[in-house]
C-alpha cells in the first residue's frame, strides 16, 4: 500500500513524465496575493527582483502596498522591522543567498529579537538554481536560520504547499522564513491537501499490520525524489515510510520519532547541506530521543556550481538511486 490514502495527491505523481510541474515560487506570489486580499494590514518589500520571485501577483493587485527597495536586503528587513512593529504583516522577498543570506543580523537583531511579525521568503534555494552558479545558490540558509529564536522555517514540497505555507505564516504571529525553489517542480499535492505549521505528513507508509525497514525523511523539491525512491525500495520488497518534513522549525517530533522508532533507520533528504539543515534538526531530535542508524542526502561540505538543474541535483548526489542507496546502506546499519 505505497502512497498513504488519507492524503489527497494530485494526478500522476507516481509518473515522471506525466507529473505536473510548476515552480514552487509560483505558489508563494499566489499564496501572498490571497493573503492581501484578506487582511489589508499585508505588504510586500522586494529588493529588485518583484518578477523572479513572483510577488509581482501582489503588486499588480496592491500597488500601494508594495516596495520596491532595491538592492539594499538589509535595509529592508529593517524597514519591514519598523513596519511590523507599527501593526503591518510585511513580506520581504529576494533570492536565498541574499535574503537571509546578506542580511541575517538584521532578521536576527531587529526582526526576531524585537518579535517583529515579519515574513521572509527566500527564493531560488539550492542548487537546482541551475546556470547562475555557486554564488546564488543558497544552501546554507536553514541553517542560518533555524536557530533563530522565534523563527519558524518552512520548506514546501510544490507550488500548492508554497500558497498554503504563505497563507498560514500571514496568518501567525512571529516571524517566518519560507524557502523557495526557481525551477519547475513536481506538483505532488492539490489545493484541498491539509497543511498546518508544526505539522509533517506522511506520504509514503508500509504495508498495513507490518512496520517499515526504513523511514525516509524529506523536505522541499526533493520529495518527489524521495517518492520515486519509495517505488522503487518498494519493488524490490523493502518496506518504507516517506515523511514529507514541511515545517522545519517548528517539527513534528511526535511524527519523526515514530518513524525512527518503528523502523530503525532513517534516511534525510534536503537540497541543502547536509550540516545544519533538516537532518541535522531531525538528528538533534532523535539523539535525545530514539537513536538509530542515520544517512544523510544532501550537499556534503561544498559549495554549489553551474549546470542544469536536474544535472546539479544529481552531481552533489541527491537524486533516486542516490536515495536508494542511502536506504539500503542504513538498513545494513541496523
Amino acid at each position: 500500500m505505497p502512497l498513504n490514502p488519507n492524503i489527497q495527491f494530485a494526478n500522476n505523481i507516481l509518473d515522471k513524465t506525466k507529473v505536473e510541474q510548476k515552480p514552487i515560487r509560483e505558489g508563494f506570489g499566489i499564496g501572498l496575493r490571497k493573503a492581501g486580499e484578506v487582511d489589508p494590514n499585508v505588504v510586500a518589500l522586494c529588493a529588485d527582483l518583484t518578477e523572479s520571485t513572483r510577488v509581482i501577483l501582489f503588486k499588480e493587485k496592491f500597488p500601494d502596498r508594495f516596495v520596491e527597495m532595491g538592492v539594499a536586503e538589509q535595509n529592508m528587513a529593517s524597514v519591514a522591522a519598523g513596519m511590523a512593529l507599527m501593526g503591518k504583516i510585511p513580506f520581504i522577498t529576494s533570492y536565498a543567498m541574499f535574503s537571509p543570506g546578506r542580511n541575517w543580523e538584521q532578521i536576527r537583531t531587529t526582526i526576531c529579537y524585537n518579535e517583529a511579525n515579519v515574513k521572509i521568503a527566500g527564493s531560488h534555494a539550492g542548487v537546482s538554481v541551475g546556470p547562475d552558479g555557486a554564488t546564488h545558490q543558497a544552501i546554507e540558509d536553514i541553517a542560518i536560520m533555524r536557530p533563530i529564536a522565534n523563527m519558524t522555517v518552512l520548506v514546501p514540497c510544490d507550488m500548492h504547499e508554497a500558497e498554503k505555507a504563505t497563507l498560514a505564516a500571514a496568518a501567525m504571529q512571529g516571524p517566518v522564513y519560507i524557502r523557495l525553489a526557481r525551477e519547475k517542480t513536481s506538483i505532488l499535492t492539490t489545493p484541498d491537501t491539509l497543511f498546518e505549521i508544526g505539522k509533517a505528513q506522511t506520504f509514503w507508509v508500509e504495508p498495513a499490520g507490518t512496520s517499515p525497514d526504513v523511514t525516509l525523511i524529506a523536505c522541499g523539491s526533493l520529495v518527489h525524489n524521495a517518492l520515486l525512491a519509495a517505488q522503487e525500495l518498494e519493488s524490490e520488497g523493502i518496506k518504507v515510510r516517506l515523511i514529507n518534513n514541511v515545517s522545519v522549525k517548528p517539527m513534528d517530533v511526535e511524527t519523526i520519532i515514530a518513524g525512527a522508532k518503528d523502523a530503525g533507520a532513517v534516511v534525510t533528504i534536503e537540497e541543502h547541506q547536509v550540516a545544519g539543515g533538516m537532518g541535522s534538526a531531525v538528528a538533534e531530535i532523535l539523539a535525545k530521543n530514539c537513536p538509530v542508524p542515520i544517512e544523510f542526502i544532501g550537499v556534503q561540505n561544498s559549495f554549489g556550481q553551474s549546470g542544469e538543474p536536474n544535472e546539479l541535483v544529481e552531481y552533489f548526489g541527491m537524486g533516486v538511486n542516490h536515495i536508494i542507496e542511502a536506504a539500503k546502506k542504513v538498513i545494513q546499519r541496523k
